[in-house]
């Protein structure tokens, strides 16, 4: 009983409590009303926080932000001034002639005869455009000539304007009804954003009732480089509004990543908005201004890129695919090889952390400029080459002759055919009666490599040897240890990816589904992907694994971009990012010394030896050169690792059409020189400008 008895006491008072607390409200809010100016008017403005800064491992600041001044106007001050129609004929007429592009979504053409031009809005704005439409009891279906009639008549609009000022106006006009609209999001009309300060004062200077001005920041870009990493910036799409961030609390109307870096680590970067509370008089005058929540920058993230790898190799890529267009193959290659590769299309590198599986660069070609993406976009987006396309982590192909290490692992530790194992090569391939393919020297030139063991068919790149040796071990055992090495497996970098494929008997079927008669597998299909044909497509990403993977004499770790993420302040770390092993699988030292040795080979005398043979720093190498079914060049492979005595960096120089390999070790030794240069460091900025 005494127990019920204080339960009951208990809750009276809780009530009691509540009932004072919300007397008390509504008493601040009778009281706020009560000193608040006859005439006067609070609204609230959602302020944009400023978004979080990028950096390079180095501390190297490579994105960071600019002041920005956008004008913005006050619906229901204007409405309530006198004749609004007319200032904001003064006002558009003013942007006009300063140049000034003010945001107009009316999607209506601004001549005669009116077309609608919805196709050129993003789907927000389309969106915003069907309810007002319903909100308005306009007919979605009426002509457009007919609604510019029926928004003249809602606005006001003077009927002795011309064509000109009256689209002008109604534009505006629409713009500030859409804050009244019932779920649009939108919380503020922005006439200019980023204005200069010639415009800013010019259009100040009118005194438009409701024209404020509110700070903000853009992006700015210290770096001309790794702008497929970084990515860029856009307002949200309708759909991710609804899927991801309208649970996290953004505007409808917010700017978010849109790719790379910026869409991967948007929470961390964006921050927390604020709410800035103003009162103003019926003049607009500012009476109070606080801010009812304090907006909070977005954190500090920190790259495992090292900006001036990733300088060295967009550098080196665009040295060697513009030589190619221009002369094709050097005059240091076979004759056979000359003027080939004058087809190159694009290319990409990427170079990781052997221990850690970071990532140290990540180069696509060509390239484009995040400062001037959306004034470039039009045009970029129709080059053939194109420029938008991440090579490095989008274009699954075949690795030719640079799979080849998996066939030497798959033989020795599954078909116990040893790495001294020996074969003569007699040229055309003649087990199969009606499959004969060639060794790639025997086409060319009609001759073979003779005699050879495993290491030396890695370093000369002979087919015949793999054909066998492939043949003999099988497919099974072959995409396994392919599988292991992380071949057409995620690699595990934050930024979007294409997982790609290895070729077996189920990617066969998967391809080949709505033809029956090319689906099945047969022992030809094993010894062309022995070689690193068939159905094997990868990404160079998954090539710098697979060969870091290589160096780790199988250990795999997860490829990553983040180093880690930092407070605003930079004053406390949030996130360490610690080397992750996404698989382990150790094979034989018999098939590390025929891999190691192998590549070694290839440096010193075969295949990669033009430009490799005399490093100060001992490197492990492989070219490629893989069919591609398409009419051109073949393309061009190669992978790396150094120290071969202590690996420490991988890379993978990928060129599409550029018909052998060995060409594109000079873009590795520019990296290596880079890197072997001087050891990188962890510390955090200096703003530091970059390129």
């Amino acid at each position: 009983m005494e127990r019920k008895a204080r339960f009951r006491v208990i809750v009276t008072i809780v009530l009691i409590l509540a009932l004072v607390g919300a007397y008390g409200a509504q008493l601040f809010k009778l009281q706020s009303q009560a000193t608040q100016e006859p005439g006067s008017y609070t609204y609230r403005t959602v302020v944009q926080a400023a978004r979080g800064p990028i950096l390079d491992r180095n501390g190297n600041v490579l994105v960071t932000n600019r002041a920005s001044y956008n004008i913005q106007l006050n619906r229901v001050i204007l409405l309530n001034a006198d004749d609004p129609n007319q200032r904001l004929l003064e006002l558009g007429e003013l942007c006009e002639s300063l140049g000034a592009d003010y945001a107009d979504h009316l999607p209506i053409s601004q001549t005669t005869p009116y077309a609608y031009t919805l196709d050129e809005l993003d789907s927000n704005w389309q969106n915003n455009f069907r309810k007002f439409l319903s909100a308005y009891s306009l007919d979605p279906d009426m002509s457009p000539q007919t609604l510019m009639k029926e928004l003249q008549k809602i606005f006001g609009i003077p009927a002795d304007w011309t064509d000109h000022q009256k689209r002008l106006v109604t534009g505006l006009r629409y713009e500030l009804a859409l804050l009244a609209v019932e779920g649009t999001g939108l919380e503020s009309y922005t006439l200019l954003a980023d204005a200069d300060t010639d415009t800013l004062s010019a259009i100040m200077e009118l005194a438009t009732p409701g024209l404020n001005v509110q700070t903000s920041t853009v992006r700015s870009y210290n770096t001309e480089y790794a702008a497929h990493i970084l990515g860029y910036l856009g307002t949200m799409w309708a759909d991710e509004y609804q899927s991801t961030y309208k649970d996290l609390g953004y505007p409808m109307n917010a700017t978010v990543g849109k790719s790379g870096i910026e869409l991967a680590f948007e929470p961390e970067l964006h921050g927390t908005d604020g709410t800035k509370v103003t009162t103003v008089n019926e003049d607009g005058e500012v009476l109070d201004e606080y801010w009812a929540v304090e907006p909070e920058a977005g954190d500090c993230v920190m790259l495992t890129i090292d900006i001036n790898l990733q300088a060295a190799a967009e550098e080196a890529l665009e040295k060697i695919i513009l030589d190619l267009r221009e002369n094709g193959l050097s005059s240091s290659s076979s004759s056979d090889s000359k003027g080939k590769g004058q087809d190159a299309e694009g290319g990409a590198l990427v170079a990781i952390d052997v221990k850690t599986g970071e990532v140290l660069a990540c180069a696509s070609y060509p390239t484009y400029s995040l400062e001037t993406f959306y004034e470039d976009y039009a045009t970029l987006s129709e080059d053939p080459y194109k420029p938008y396309y991440n090579r490095a982590l989008q274009a699954p192909m075949p690795p030719g002759s640079t799979f080849k290490m998996v066939t030497s692992i798959a033989a020795i530790d599954s078909a116990g055919i040893g790495r001294f194992y020996e074969i003569d090569d007699l040229g055309k391939y003649t087990y199969f009666e009606t499959y004969q393919p060639e060794c790639l020297i025997y086409t060319n030139t009609g001759t073979t490599h003779g005699v050879i063991n495993m290491m030396e068919a890695l370093s000369v790149s002979c087919n015949y040897y793999f054909y066998e040796v492939g043949r003999r071990t099988g497919i099974t055992a072959i995409d396994n240890v392919a599988k292991q090495l992380g071949l057409g497996e995620p690699t595990g970098v934050e930024i979007g990816e294409s997982i790609g494929y290895r070729a077996n008997p189920e990617t066969k079927a998967e391809v080949h589904k709505d033809n029956p008669d090319l689906a099945g597998w047969y022992d030809a299909d094993t010894i062309a992907a022995a070689i690193g044909q068939s159905e094997n497509r990868f990404t160079p990403m998954q090539l710098a694994v697979y060969t870091a993977s290589l160096a780790n004499q199988g250990t795999r770790y997860k490829a990553t971009f983040l180093k880690r993420i930092v407070s605003s302040d930079y004053t406390e770390t949030l996130v360490e990012n610690e080397p992750v092993v996404a698989n382990d699988y150790t094979f034989s030292d018999e098939a590390m010394a025929a891999v190691e040795e192998g590549m070694r080979l290839a440096v010193t005398e075969g295949t990669a030896s033009t430009y490799l043979k005399n490093y100060d720093i001992a490197v492990c190498a492989k070219t490629g050169t893989a069919e591609h079914g398409s009419t051109g060049s073949a393309h061009g492979a190669f992978v790396c690792y150094a120290p071969m005595d202590d690996p420490q960096i991988a890379i993978a120089v990928y060129v599409e059409k550029g018909a052998q390999g060995g060409n594109l070790a000079q873009a590795a030794v520019a990296v290596m020189d880079e890197y072997f240069k001087a050891a990188p460091t962890d510390d955090l900025p200096g703003e530091t400008v970059v390129g």
